[in-house]
């Protein structure tokens, strides 16, 4: 089957300024010069003159003004965009939340739409704004970012290039005033421009380009025959209960998955009769909606044994890791009731069995 959806480039970067916008926009007279008809969906600036004067000479697409609240806010127009029929534009900020008003809530949803329309779409994006990473992006930080884009996006980019710069260059480019208004720049290097943080997250964007190259290295070699028949697939097991640390087992799971190229289940364990609250309700509800968001597998069991019901789904799925959290028992609960971890470890020892600290938020798994 021919697919008519438009390509997706998205250049990734550590964290704001390392030039992304700038490499986006530098890009562009190439392609214009090859033929390629390319217009300006809708570009951040931030106030930075070199960003502004790259713009000139490419047609833009007017803005839809959305008013909210008393204020007028811009986003991009879809409707316009599909309208024109450009072979590509060029979109900022894939994370961005759209104005309430515009049709879609997030701008990867109106990139979706624009890319059904067999549109070319060049973006950019931080690497904390994916959503498997939303974690490891908190313990890095201390902070909870709130704009995601679904790993799924990323998966479907035709081309995922990286802009790096090293931390030293990225904060004199911050003292300078490149980045940020000076009364913002002494808050920016006291918090998230610490430069621990900014070479933690520069593994991130590297470590999640590299996985790029690789997956499509493995599907070259499979194209070709360079692999001995299909490679046996790893599969993953997440192990939840309707607690907050559920959300933080899940997204490790899907990264195990997709490192070793492998799919993944999460499954949640119900004693007969038990009803949940409407919190636990809830809570499992955003937890299945992750996973599916990350492709996954959501299976429901119902048993008295929670160790016993895993370990027969385990053997039943083929499952080679099972994930799953500390125990929430005490070790006084856990000598006079055992430990659902433990007997799952020995009664699957031809499975990776990887137990995931519970942090600072609630416990999963018993």
């Amino acid at each position: 089957m021919i697919d008519t959806r438009g390509k997706f480039k998205i250049f990734l970067g550590a964290v704001a300024g390392v030039g992304k916008t700038y490499k986006m926009l530098s890009e562009a007279p190439r392609r214009l010069s090859r033929g390629e008809d390319i217009v300006i969906g809708l570009i951040e600036t931030h106030g930075r003159p070199a960003t502004a004067e790259l713009m000139q000479g490419f047609e833009q697409i007017p803005l839809k003004k959305i008013e909210y609240r008393g204020s007028e806010f811009f986003e991009v127009d879809t409707a316009a965009v599909i309208a024109r029929r450009p072979e590509g534009v060029m979109i900022d900020e894939l994370a961005h939340t759209n104005i309430p008003g515009t049709v879609h809530a997030k701008r990867w949803q109106s990139i979706e739409e624009i890319r059904d329309a067999g549109i070319n779409v060049i973006t950019t994006l931080n690497i904390q704004h994916v959503e498997s990473l939303n974690d490891v992006v908190h313990e890095i930080t201390g902070v909870r970012v709130r704009e995601t884009v679904p790993d799924w996006v990323l998966d479907t980019a035709d081309e995922i290039e990286l802009v790096d710069l090293t931390p030293d260059a990225l904060i004199n480019r911050l003292r300078r005033g490149d980045i940020y208004n000076e009364e913002k720049i002494p808050q920016a290097l006291a918090n998230f421009f610490r430069k621990g943080n900014i070479v933690a997250l520069r593994e991130l964007a590297l470590q999640r380009t590299a996985e790029e190259v690789d997956e499509q290295l493995h599907a070259y070699m499979e194209s070709h025959d360079m692999i001995q028949g299909k490679l046996a697939r790893e599969h993953v097991l997440v192990c939840v209960a309707p607690r907050p640390m559920a959300q933080r087992l899940v997204r490790r799971g899907y990264r195990i998955a997709k490192r070793m190229q492998g799919t993944f289940d999460v499954v949640f364990v119900r004693p007969p009769g038990a009803s949940l609250t409407k919190k636990e309700q809830e809570q499992l509800s955003s937890v299945y909606e992750l996973a599916r968001n990350f492709g996954g597998k959501v299976v429901e069991l119902e048993g008295d044994s929670v160790s016993g019901e895993i370990i027969r789904y385990a053997d039943q799925a083929c499952a080679t890791v099972i994930v799953m959290g500390q125990s929430a028992r005490s070790r006084i609960e856990e000598i006079l009731k055992g430990s659902t971890i433990n007997r799952i470890m020995r009664k699957t020892r031809d499975i990776d069995i990887i137990v995931v600290a519970d942090s600072e938020e609630d416990l999963s798994c018993e």
